[in-house]
């Protein structure tokens, strides 16, 4: 089985200042061990960056950059997008293609937007996901912490299942590629 791994938003505005994730520190490393497994395999990685016009996330600002620490490498792929669904008006699709890569190893920004999208949206088209439960986060609701956001969706995605996909959520430590 061909596998690829997505790295969602994992953007300076989303890992520090007013916006920052919880548990950022650790989520960034525990994403650069699985890239790191990932390219060890010779898997495809991609590294997908949201911008909003007139915001932290504007094309080529600050806020837009791949955040620091975050280890990208020559080889992996980029793909910029303007909506919380990866594969929508982008190149994804292009660069895995369903029919080359039957599994999606998904981590990063924010669970409950852009992460929680782009892994239903895979499902949707017919990819097995991986979704790693200890590489990916988000904010503060003001109804939710950050902690149980990220425990639901962990708990509400693995139920998911298709006719002819799946998804599993497991910790980055037992993602196999």
């Amino acid at each position: 089985m061909t596998t690829a791994l997505l790295i969602i938003d994992v953007q300076q505005a989303l890992c520090s200042g007013e916006y920052e994730c919880f548990a950022i520190g650790r989520v960034i490393d525990t994403i650069n061990g699985l890239s790191a497994r990932a390219r060890a395999a010779g898997k495809k990685v991609v590294f997908i960056q949201h911008e909003e016009s007139d915001s932290p996330l504007a094309y080529e600002a600050e806020g837009w950059q791949l955040a620091q620490g975050l280890q990208a490498k020559a080889g992996d792929e980029r793909v910029r997008k303007t909506t919380p669904d990866s594969f929508y008006h982008t190149n994804l699709q292009q660069l895995v293609p369903v029919q080359d890569v039957e599994r999606l190893v998904i981590c990063g920004l924010q669970t409950d937007y852009c992460v929680n999208a782009t892994v239903r949206q895979a499902l949707k088209l017919g990819y097995d996901v991986v979704l790693a439960a200890d590489a990916h986060s988000t904010l503060d609701n003001g109804n939710l912490t950050a902690e149980d956001i990220i425990a639901e969706h962990n708990k509400d995605l693995a139920r998911l299942s298709s006719a002819v996909a799946r998804i599993d959520v497991i910790p980055a430590n037992d993602i196999r590629f």
